[in-house]
């Protein structure tokens, strides 16, 4: 058995050339073998030199009719595999009306090589995608885990004997409260996302003025940037119209002042300013801040991405809020860019529809 596999692994070698000449080869010995013992035993009329014509004729035949069925049988195997390979990439049953000219070979490959590539790019998209999956699930719980362990603690003091000390029971519902704020703003938020990527949203897309929206988010962070000695400026031009959906821009422009307040210089600044691009306003909002690494600017807009982790869960941000500004300006059919000076400041630069004033 060990050597008739053997034999069958040599024969599985060759080319198909090789297997029709020895086809032909094994004919023509046998035909010869037999017109010789003809003429040797029998008919004496066949000489020499018939018998080599014979033998050669019988040979060329031979070798002919084998190499057309091999060639015959192998085009259609190959045509039967790109055929496969061509409908398999299309997701159809394999079509039979596929006619192949020319290289064969050739075609068979540059589909075949499609065929592999492509199957890679799907791997490597199913591997990124489950990477993002298990990041996005670690960010999320390590987010949630904070403000639960700093309710748990709360509850327990007061459970523990706190509740019935004046001093202390307020102060510690108003921290369990503030933690249960932070909480529904995660949840607020991640449901946000979910509506503007699933494109649930209701957004009302009107003629809006730009400038008086910034004014009256400027107004309504006054607090917050008081705490810090910091300066918002509205630097747009009174009538600067855009097509937009109020609600949402105003969540764009408050997401991005307390990113500047909250991560900004002690009595820092922050401006808005606009360019106008043809059918498109540039907008420009920019704070003299610490900058951002350059490291860090590819990343930015994912959910739960921080530049400096602890600090920014201490002070209280969900870890969403650009990547949330970032899909309503998608959602405006516009794009956003950052660009940053380590040290020196930070400038968010977005596009939105122009309307005329």
């Amino acid at each position: 058995m060990e050597q008739r596999s053997a034999l069958t692994d040599r024969m599985g070698q060759l080319s198909p050339r090789q297997v029709a000449v020895i086809v032909a080869l094994v004919v023509a010995l046998g035909a010869g073998i037999l017109i010789g013992l003809a003429a040797l035993y029998g008919d004496q009329r066949i000489g020499m030199g018939w018998s080599l014509a014979i033998v050669v004729l019988l040979f060329g035949v031979a070798y002919g009719a084998v190499s057309y069925g091999i060639e015959r049988f192998v085009n259609a195997r190959i045509k039967l595999l790109y055929r496969t390979v061509h409908d398999l990439r299309r997701s159809r049953k394999a079509d039979a009306r596929i006619e192949l000219k020319g290289d064969v070979l050739g075609q068979v490959h540059a589909e075949v090589s499609a065929w592999a590539t492509e199957r890679r790019t799907e791997i490597k998209e199913l591997q990124e995608r489950e990477a993002f999956r298990r990041e996005f699930i670690g960010n999320l719980a390590h987010e949630l885990k904070t403000p639960i362990f700093n309710i748990q603690g709360y509850i327990l003091t007061l459970l523990e004997g706190g509740l019935e000390d004046q001093k202390v029971n307020r102060d510690f519902l108003n921290r369990a409260s503030n933690g249960v704020d932070r909480l529904m703003k995660i949840v607020e938020d991640l449901d946000l996302i979910t509506k503007l990527e699933s494109g649930v949203m209701d957004m009302r897309i009107a003629r809006m003025d730009l400038h008086e929206l910034v004014a009256d988010t400027i107004e309504n962070m006054e607090i917050l940037g008081k705490g810090r000695e910091f300066t918002l400026v509205n630097e747009l031009m009174q009538g600067t119209y855009v097509m937009a959906d109020r609600n949402r821009m105003a969540q764009v422009f408050t997401n991005l002042f307390s990113n500047a307040i909250n991560y900004g210089r002690q009595g820092g600044r922050c401006a808005v300013r606009s360019y106008p691009l043809d059918d498109r306003l540039l907008v420009e909002v920019s704070d003299d801040g610490l900058g951002i690494g350059v490291e860090h600017l590819p990343r930015l807009f994912e959910r739960f991405y921080r530049v400096g982790r602890s600090r920014a869960r201490n002070e209280g941000g969900s870890g969403l809020g650009l990547a949330i500004v970032k899909h309503i300006i998608d959602v405006h059919g516009g794009s956003i860019t950052v660009k940053s000076v380590d040290g020196e400041g930070t400038t968010f630069a977005f596009t939105l529809e122009r309307a005329g004033g």
